[in-house]
């Protein structure tokens, strides 16, 4: 009989505890005409409720699927390759026919724009078949590249198979539990500042900070792709002889002891704020303000924020979301809106960029690419300042 899932176990308490959580608001109503930000809001509510359901179920499903899809151990993960390189090839011919097309035949010098001349019909629809092929090839190679990757690297660094390469005999005991918390908590810490600083991660990550509330269901905003990124395997930690069942469990405390501080209810805990990640450290992490982008990334332990320079304290009152909001409660766009870059991106050097670079020079890049791509969305922020 397989292990019970802590998280799991534990549903009935965060049900409860959001329960308590509008209960206090109700008691404790916010000012006349202020829209608390911590307040439960129906749409809002719902939408982190449906995200967290779809991160329990995913596993079950992107689990197997990875391991199906892995290069040379199956042959669908086989044909996923040979679907790559075919998306790529196609791709990069799309690219030169458009680029040819688009400059009369003649490629363009290196980082000039179009001309503003306008293509006579027949020749702009052809430039837009091209791009609507090249834009779906590219996700396809793009794609099929991130997900072969990610395959072999969630086969190569689980737990069990780590546990096979260790020097060392498994241990137990409670020495090797509280190692093997502590260990999740600094490779979590890794992670979750990865997520903020690549692409990739961040275009999977960023389904936790879409809402613009924050209130216990807002911890239940989870990502359910996951699966489909390459973080600092959590495996490691079973070559240093920590069961794979410890590890589980660590992973399991570690994502319950989130949960609580998702709140605006509790202000401060005392002296335990120097040492431990608290609801007032991660408010300043949800938020959008230029100060408080990209720290507090622990999640038991703030002292590694500390330590490694991301620590920053909640001062000025927290404006939760993201720099540039997305204003909408509807599942698939909260899930994927990062992810539309690489279908209007003209050149490889772009859409490898939107996978791998910062958040940060994305936006920027998409900003200067609008004139040429015709995102309505980037067009009409080209002349905001871009703060992450």
């Amino acid at each position: 009989m397989p292990r019970p899932d802590l998280t799991v176990l534990a549903i009935p308490a965060f049900v409860g505890a959001m329960g308590a959580e509008f209960w206090w608001q109700r008691r404790y109503p916010a000012a006349p005409g202020e829209d608390r930000a911590g307040d439960y809001e129906l749409g809002d509510t719902i939408a982190s409720l449906a995200m967290g359901v779809g991160s329990l179920v995913a596993p079950f499903v992107i689990g197997p699927t990875m391991r199906r899809l892995a290069p040379g151990s199956t042959r669908a993960g086989t044909a996923l390759l040979g679907l790559g390189v075919a998306a790529g090839i196609a791709t990069t011919i799309g690219d030169v026919l458009r680029s040819r097309a688009d400059h009369g035949g003649r490629l363009p010098a290196a980082g000039t724009l179009p001309s503003d001349q306008t293509p006579p019909t027949t020749v702009r629809s052809r430039i837009d078949a091209l791009g609507l092929m090249t834009s779906g090839s590219a996700v396809a190679a793009v794609g099929s590249a991130s997900v072969a990757a990610a395959s072999i690297w969630a086969m190569q660094t689980s737990a069990s198979k780590l546990a096979e390469r260790s020097p060392l005999s498994m241990r137990s005991g409670t020495a090797a539990y509280l190692v093997a918390i502590a260990g999740w908590d600094f490779i979590y810490y890794w992670n979750h500042r990865l997520s903020h600083e690549s692409r990739w991660l961040w275009a999977v990550h960023v389904v936790h900070h879409s809402s613009e509330r924050y209130n216990l269901s807002t911890a239940l905003r989870q990502p359910v792709a996951e699966g489909f990124t390459m973080v600092v395997p959590y495996g490691l930690l079973a070559l240093l002889g920590i069961p794979p069942r410890y590890i589980e469990d660590a992973r399991a405390i570690n994502l319950i002891y989130q949960f609580w501080i998702h709140t605006e209810a509790v202000t401060s805990i005392g002296w335990l704020e120097k040492v431990l990640n608290t609801p007032s450290h991660h408010r300043a992490h949800h938020g959008s303000q230029r100060q408080y982008l990209d720290i507090n990334h622990g999640s038991i332990l703030i002292l590694w924020d500390k330590l490694f320079g991301t620590f920053e304290p909640e001062v000025e009152r927290v404006r939760y979301g993201l720099t540039r909001n997305i204003g909408t409660y509807n599942l698939g766009t909260i899930a994927t809106h990062e992810w539309r870059d690489i279908t209007s991106s003209p050149t490889w050097s772009d859409r490898f960029g939107f996978l791998l670079r910062g958040p940060g020079w994305a936006y920027e890049r998409r900003e200067q690419l609008a004139p040429i791509t015709g995102d309505p969305v980037a067009i009409g922020r080209v002349s905001e300042p871009v703060t992450g």
